[in-house]
């Protein structure tokens, strides 16, 4: 199966993205596509945290997925896995702060995402085999939106920095 992989630059501290981020209970508050989050591990977030989400995908259907904390380096990597249907994912997450970058705030964040999709059984072989590049355009999208509302619920109103609607990341 495919990897999938979408970096963006923001103006903001690693700290000030992973609270956000981290902040399980709010990720509806700030995920365009999150219909719903259910916590089913209680405290902080941690190694072997779950929750659900509900999502609401492109075509307008509805999806819940349930997801694990894999690995935790506050704040600056968290890895999470899902199973799907027929295909296991590992999505990794990092918050590497970038140096040298004038601005107004705390300074600038490289924010990536990896996703890495297993195939588990011989659906999922054949789904990859007819729909994997559709799939990754797809993830790619899905991957961009969610850094671009990561970056609006801290309020950077561009691509890549604040007032900016014409910066590229």
């Amino acid at each position: 199966m495919a990897t999938v992989a979408v970096t963006r630059l923001v103006e903001a501290s690693a700290d000030e993205l992973w609270r956000v981020f981290t902040d399980l209970p709010g990720r509806d508050g700030w995920l365009s596509t999150v219909t719903g989050i259910e916590v089913l591990t209680p405290g902080p977030v941690r190694p072997g945290t779950t929750w659900r989400e509900g999502h609401r995908l492109p075509d307008g259907t509805g999806l819940v997925e349930e997801f694990r904390v894999e690995e935790m380096v506050a704040p600056h990597r968290l890895t999470v896995t899902s199973a799907g249907a027929g295909v296991d994912y590992r999505t990794a997450y990092s918050f590497t702060p970038v140096d040298g970058r004038r601005c107004r705030r705390g300074g600038w964040t490289a924010v990536s995402v990896v996703q890495e999709g297993v195939v588990t059984t011989p659906s999922g072989r054949l789904i990859a085999l007819l729909f994997g590049g559709l799939a990754a355009r797809t993830v790619e999208n899905v991957l961009r939106r969610d850094l671009a509302d990561l970056a609006a619920a801290v309020g950077v109103t561009g691509p890549g920095r604040r007032g900016d609607p014409a910066a590229a990341a």
